[in-house]
Order: structure tokens, then C-alpha cells, then sequence
């Protein structure tokens, strides 16, 4: 008995292991391709024999990368702002407020998230140039929307839900009115899901790459998604995958910080009404 205990101990490690190398190694693989130039691309040693730091000064010198990179962080930064605060708003009537049609609504607002970007591409671009928007970073904001609001409202009125009946009861007795009941009673609560919804919606904002590409004309309005796409070697003859590599680690760090600084409230979000006690 005890044997089979340590040889399934093992093999759970053993998978572990796995899926971690499985996970981190494209990352590693990209920090070091990032630190190799000219033929030193090719090749496949794991720890660069001669690390260089040309790739990450060319990608601020020879392109307004830190434009781009500031673009990403007001766009993504607005559209988690707004997403929270409308859904935040929607959750507390989808949630707490009985009207006729609240499911179907709900199921509504789920669909919307199921259409593919590319479908609504061609009608939300004659929107945002009808509206003067093209090439801004407002219309960039408006077109996010679409995809994070419906993400944000589902997931928060799902933990609205979750929230006990008596708070509220009391709330109404002490003559709260319902926006001192969501903004002083509720939220102080929902803070794990907010913080949860609001990262996966900035990660969303952060990495998304069609509609940037469609909407946006200049380098200087462009978000680092695209940046990236669009980075070229020196000349015709030169890779640029070491530049490609460099940008893609400045960009994914900080995503990587902000995980690591609100992970026990991602857990805590994510698991959020699992179990009723």
C-alpha cells in the first residue's frame, strides 16, 4: 500500500513537471532567442553561448515601440474600467432584480460573446468611421467592448447571485437605496471577482490583434499586438525573429507581474461560489 502511494506520488510530480515544461519552456525559449542574432538564431543550445541586448534597443529605436506599448496600456486599462463599471451595474439587476425576460437577456448577452470577431468586423468598422473614430484609441475602447462586456457581466452576475439574500434584506430595512446597496454592501465583497474578471479582460484587451490591426492606420495609434506583427529586419536579407522574440518578452512581463500580485485574489475569484456553506 505504501508503495503504491509513492509510485502514484511520483507519477502525479512526473505529470507536474510535465505540464509546467510544457507551459514555460515556449516563454524561456523566447527570452532566449531574444538574446541570439544572425545565425545564432539557428541555433538549438538552451543558454546562449554570447547573449546580446541588440534586439531589445532595436525594437525602441528603429519603431515607436514605447508608444505602442503605452497605446496597449490605455486601451486595455479604459476598456477594463468601463467593462467593470457597466457590468458591475447589469450583474446587480441580472442578479438581484426579478423582471420578466432576465434569462433570456442573460442568454443574450452569452451569445453575443459566441459570434467570432471577424463577423462583426465589416458593420463595427462602418461604425467607428461613421462615428470619426479610425485610427483612435477611442474607437480601439468602443470595438473592445464588444467582446469584454459580455465576458464581465456573465461572470459577475453569476457571483452576484452567490452573495446572501439577508445583506441585501438589511441593506433595504436601514433605507439603502439600491445604489448604496451595490456600491456599499456588495462591492466590498465582490472584490476577488472584479479583480479576476477585470485581469482577464485586460490580458483579452491586451493581446488582441484583428481589430487593432482594422482599426488603427499609423504606427504611432497602433498597439503592440500589431507593433509586433509588423516588426521587419534591417534589410530584406535579415531575420527579424530575434526582434519579434524581444518584443513579445517586454510585452508578456508585465502581465506576468500582475498575475503574480493578485494571485490569491484570481484563486479566490475563480472559486468564488463553488461551495455553499
Amino acid at each position: 500500500m505504501h508503495a503504491k502511494r509513492l509510485v502514484g506520488r511520483g507519477l502525479f510530480y512526473l505529470l507536474v513537471a510535465v505540464i509546467i515544461l510544457y507551459t514555460l519552456f515556449p516563454f524561456y525559449w523566447a527570452i532566449v532567442s531574444s538574446l541570439r542574432s544572425g545565425q545564432g538564431l539557428f541555433s538549438t543550445a538552451l543558454i546562449p553561448s554570447d547573449p546580446v541586448w541588440d534586439n531589445y534597443v532595436a525594437v525602441f529605436r528603429e519603431q515607436p515601440f514605447a508608444a505602442n506599448i503605452l497605446n496597449s496600456v490605455i486601451v486595455a486599462t479604459a476598456v477594463v474600467a468601463l467593462s467593470l463599471m457597466l457590468s458591475l451595474t447589469a450583474a446587480y439587476a441580472l442578479g438581484r432584480v426579478r423582471f420578466r425576460g432576465r434569462g433570456t437577456l442573460l442568454m443574450v448577452v452569452l451569445a453575443v460573446s459566441m459570434f467570432p470577431q471577424v463577423a462583426v468586423l465589416s458593420g463595427l468598422f462602418e461604425l467607428i468611421r461613421w462615428l470619426g473614430l479610425y485610427n483612435s484609441l477611442t474607437g480601439l475602447i468602443l470595438s473592445y467592448l464588444i467582446f469584454t462586456l459580455p465576458f464581465t457581466v456573465w461572470v459577475l452576475t453569476t457571483f452576484m447571485r452567490e452573495l446572501p439574500k439577508e445583506l441585501e434584506e438589511a441593506a433595504l430595512v436601514d433605507g439603502a437605496s439600491p445604489w448604496v446597496t451595490l456600491t456599499r454592501v456588495f462591492l466590498p465583497l465582490m472584490w476577488p471577482a472584479l479583480v479576476t474578471t477585470g485581469l482577464l479582460a485586460f490580458i483579452a484587451a491586451w493581446n488582441e490583434f484583428l481589430f487593432a490591426l482594422t482599426f488603427t492606420l499609423s504606427n504611432e495609434m497602433r498597439t503592440v499586438p500589431v507593433a509586433i506583427a509588423l516588426i521587419t529586419g534591417a534589410s530584406q536579407y535579415e531575420l527579424p525573429w530575434g526582434r519579434v522574440m524581444a518584443a513579445s518578452v517586454i510585452v508578456t512581463v508585465p502581465l506576468i507581474i500582475m498575475v503574480l500580485i493578485f494571485q490569491r485574489r484570481i484563486v479566490a475569484g475563480l472559486t468564488a461560489g463553488a461551495v455553499k456553506g
